[in-house]
């Protein structure tokens, strides 16, 4: 089931855990998203997995790949096909925003989190640049340090 979040109104399905570990995030937009009926429902019983979605431009709009919402069990024929391709609903300044910086930048497009704002589904994107190894061993080395550093002064 999906879990409530601070605002009584939002609720929400998915994050991806991975996203600020794999990425330096530096922009998130919110941005709507065209589902149809059976996917509405299936996020509302909260199956959804975002793990390995990205997002992409084309033809100056912007769809997220690979988001797994899964079949919905009572769809029978009219079910909808879990992997495909959705579209984006951003503002035409936001797009353009996008496409400079996947396009020219070479920055990704990473969904953190699947969620609703009264009874909307959205989802929170963010423009990520990839971190390689060492900057990954960095930020769990800052981490340790700084959990260490927590308990020291607990102790005291």
């Amino acid at each position: 089931m999906a879990e409530k979040t601070e605002a009584p109104d939002v609720v929400t399905v998915a994050r991806n855990r991975d996203a600020r570990h794999n990425y330096h995030i530096l922009e998130t937009w919110e941005a709507g998203l065209v589902l149809t009926g059976t996917e509405v429902k299936s996020l509302r019983n909260g199956k959804a997995n975002i793990s390995d979605a990205y997002g992409i431009v084309r033809d100056g709009e912007v769809y997220l790949l690979n988001v797994n919402i899964a079949p919905y069990e009572r769809g029978g024929y009219v079910n909808h096909d879990p992997t495909r391709l959705r579209k984006l609903l951003l503002h035409k300044r936001e797009i353009r925003r996008l496409i400079g910086a996947v396009e020219r930048e070479g920055l990704t497009l990473v969904p953190l989190e699947l969620y609703f704002v009264r009874g909307r589904a959205k989802v929170r994107i963010a423009l990520g640049k990839g971190k390689k190894l060492h900057d990954k061993r960095d930020d769990s080395r800052k981490r340790d340090a700084d959990r260490e550093i927590a308990r020291a002064m607990r102790r005291r």
